[in-house]
């Protein structure tokens, strides 16, 4: 493989496990409760994002170029049985589950889609079996891109929860990627912005 394209799958790596080490920052320091309490009416929780982030990057990961995962009974799998019982399945986790065993799991899935990445060329061909049939026909490099495109905008939703927990905010604990502000007297003047307008 040239040394483009192994620039290419390093920089697309760096970016997928900025987005992984982010998410799990929203995790530090909570305990069981506030992990798996829902923070929106659809019930969407830390804990519950992260075990769908883990299931996603297996099935991309895996079935997807005829991998398997090694641990298919592993309490947090959510296979395709699971998810017919219940279509929620991977975004909360049970109370005999603890949060140290999911972002182990989490972790384990690391190494297992990283494996994936060197072994296979960026355009080596992959089936999405859940994909329609037109479309399911991709390469490694779509999913990478695929998968940090859907954990980022998890950590996303991770950064908004966390922020409401305890305020705890931006990308990390060394670099949170936030100014220096009074972010009470900025929320006190965008709200005044805001209410400048009618109601509805």
């Amino acid at each position: 493989m040239d040394a483009h394209l192994l620039d290419a799958k390093a920089a697309l790596q760096l970016y997928l496990q900025e987005a992984r080490d982010a998410l799990l920052w929203k995790l530090e320091g909570l305990g069981e409760r506030d992990l798996r309490l829902p923070r929106t009416p659809t019930g969407t929780n830390l804990l519950g994002i992260v075990r769908h982030v883990a299931n996603v990057e297996i099935d991309y990961f895996g079935p997807t170029f005829g991998r398997e995962w090694p641990d298919p009974d592993h309490p947090l799998r959510v296979g395709d049985e699971a998810a017919d019982a219940d279509p929620q399945a991977d975004w909360w986790v049970p109370a005999d589950v603890s949060a140290a065993a999911v972002v182990e799991l989490y972790r384990q899935v690391w190494a297992f889609s990283d494996a994936t990445i060197a072994d296979l060329p960026l355009d080596a061909r992959g089936a999405v079996p859940w994909w329609p049939e037109d479309h399911r026909d991709v390469s490694l490099v779509r999913i990478i891109v695929h998968v940090i495109s859907d954990t980022t905008r998890h950590a996303g939703h991770a950064d908004i929860l966390r922020e409401g927990i305890d305020g705890a905010a931006g990308m990390g604990v060394s670099s949170t990627n936030l100014p220096h502000l009074d972010w009470s007297a900025y929320t006190a003047r965008l709200t005044a912005v805001a209410e400048a307008f009618p109601p509805g």
